[in-house]
């Protein structure tokens, strides 16, 4: 196998698993509609720092504790689980309480690091990622390649195809923008981004490794 033909079976299988709705899509649809087209790709952006961060660290053997210990990726579940509910509950609540507090006040850089660090930490603290690069690398790296360098290489081959997938996503709201954009739709668009987050989060801590 070259570095080449790796890369692009490595393509088709990271394509797929970016195609498939889950949190990340949740967030990058929710930043788009509620904020803007910038928050949304920042938050992207977030996502995808927390993807490459997950393929060097695979590559470099440390994400192998979590496949190792089940301890250690019980915890890391457990907390993810924890914040994505978190998460999901203060959308909640800040849809029901709009009315009543008005508009809230936030400056353009405190709202694009928020949406960054939402998009970072949501990922970050998904220990599945960390065991899908664990199970991949080892499977796409050619033998005479450096581990370390493939890994970078297979997670920046991630990156691109969710940047892409994102531009979809966030393009598509924008055209639906007219009619998502009003405050009743915010709200709602807020009670089920939330919901879909404790969802995911429970989903998270009843699963097993």
């Amino acid at each position: 196998m070259t570095v080449a033909s790796a890369l692009l079976s490595f393509a088709v299988v990271a394509l797929l698993l970016t195609l498939i709705p889950g949190v990340d899509t949740a967030l990058i649809l929710r930043s788009a509609v509620v904020r803007s087209k910038a928050d949304a790709f920042i938050a992207a952006l977030g996502i995808c720092t927390g993807v490459f961060l997950w393929g060097l660290l695979a590559a470099a053997g440390a994400s192998a504790v979590l496949a190792a210990s089940h301890l250690a990726y019980q915890i890391l579940t457990y907390a993810g689980a924890a914040y994505l509910v978190f998460l999901g509950g203060q959308m909640i609540y800040r849809s029901m309480r709009r009315k009543e507090l008005g508009p809230t006040q936030v400056t353009v850089a405190s709202s694009k690091w928020r949406a960054y660090g939402t998009g970072l930490v949501t990922n970050l603290l998904n220990p599945k990622i960390g065991v899908f690069y664990i199970a991949v690398i080892p499977q796409f790296t050619p033998a005479d390649a450096n581990a370390l360098l493939m890994g970078a290489a297979l997670a920046g081959v991630h990156v691109v195809l969710t940047l892409l997938w994102s531009a979809v996503v966030i393009t598509g709201a924008s055209l639906a923008g007219k009619w998502l954009s009003t405050p009743t739709a915010v709200s709602w668009m807020d009670r089920i981004t939330g919901t879909v987050l404790i969802g995911f989060g429970l989903k998270v801590a009843l699963s097993r490794p």
